[in-house]
C-alpha cells in the first residue's frame, strides 16, 4: 500500500495542474498562481513521501516529469498564450502576425520537457542544477501573467518584454549554467548563504509587489546563481 502514497502525490500534482491549465483559458491569473502552487506542493510531498516510506521507484519517477510538464510548464504556458492573445497590446508592426505570436509561448512546455528528460538522466543534480528548474521557471510565469495583465493592454512594450523573456528564459532551462538548490541542507548560515539571501529577497519583494514579487524573485535567483558562478 505504502509505494502508492508517492504516485498519489504525484496524480494529485497531475490534477492540480489540469485545474490551472483551465483557470487559464478562463482568464483567471489569481486561480492559475493558486493551483500551480498547489501542484508545487503536491510535488514536494510525492519526492518526501518516496525518501520516507524508501519506494523510490522508476515508475514514479517517469510519472513525476509527466505531471511536472502539465503543472509547470502546459499550465503556465497557457496563462502567458491567454495574456498575448486577449490582454497585450501589439506595435503596429506586428499586428498583423497578433493571430500567431501567442502560440510561441507554448515554447515553455516545450523546453520544460526537454528540460525534465535532461534532469531524469543526469544523476549529479541533487544538491544543485544545470539550468533553470522547471518549477522555478513556472512561478515566474504565473506570477508575471497575474502582474502584468491588467497594463498589458496599454504598453505594447511589454510584448516585446514578454517574448524575450520566453525565449531566454527557456533556453536557460535547457543550459549547461550551474544553479544552486532551494534546499536547505542544514540549519546553519554557512553553506546556505544564497538559499538565505534568496528567501530573504523573496520575502521583500512580495511585501512590495505582492504576487508579482514572485517573478522578481526568480530572476533574483537566477541573478545570484550567475554571480555565485562567476566567484
Amino acid at each position: 500500500m505504502k509505494k502508492h502514497i508517492p504516485n498519489a502525490f504525484t496524480m494529485m500534482n497531475l490534477f492540480s495542474g489540469c485545474i490551472a491549465l483551465t483557470m487559464a483559458f478562463s482568464e483567471n491569473f489569481l486561480g492559475v498562481v493558486i493551483w500551480v502552487l498547489i501542484a508545487a506542493v503536491f510535488d514536494f510531498f510525492d519526492g518526501f513521501a518516496a525518501r520516507l516510506l524508501g519506494v523510490s521507484s522508476p515508475l514514479g519517477k517517469e510519472l513525476d516529469s509527466l505531471a511536472d510538464v502539465v503543472s509547470f510548464g502546459v499550465a503556465p504556458a497557457s496563462a502567458v498564450f491567454v495574456l498575448l492573445r486577449n490582454f497585450s497590446a501589439y506595435p503596429l508592426c506586428l499586428v498583423d502576425l497578433s493571430l500567431y505570436l501567442p502560440f510561441t509561448a507554448y515554447l515553455i512546455p516545450v523546453f520544460s520537457a526537454l528540460r525534465l528528460g535532461k534532469f531524469n538522466l543526469d544523476e549529479k543534480q541533487t544538491s544543485s542544477f544545470l539550468g533553470l528548474p522547471t518549477p522555478a521557471n513556472a512561478l515566474f510565469w504565473i506570477s508575471y501573467c497575474y502582474g502584468v495583465r491588467n497594463i498589458a493592454p496599454a504598453n505594447d512594450a511589454l510584448f516585446y518584454l514578454t517574448l524575450g523573456f520566453i525565449i531566454v528564459l527557456s533556453l536557460l532551462m535547457v543550459s549547461n549554467i550551474p544553479m544552486f538548490s532551494f534546499k536547505i541542507a542544514a540549519l546553519k548560515f554557512k553553506g546556505n548563504e544564497k538559499q538565505i539571501l534568496l528567501v530573504v529577497l523573496m520575502i521583500v519583494f512580495i511585501a512590495l509587489w505582492g504576487i508579482f514579487g514572485i517573478a522578481i524573485g526568480i530572476l533574483a535567483y537566477i541573478v545570484i546563481s550567475l554571480i555565485a558562478n562567476m566567484v
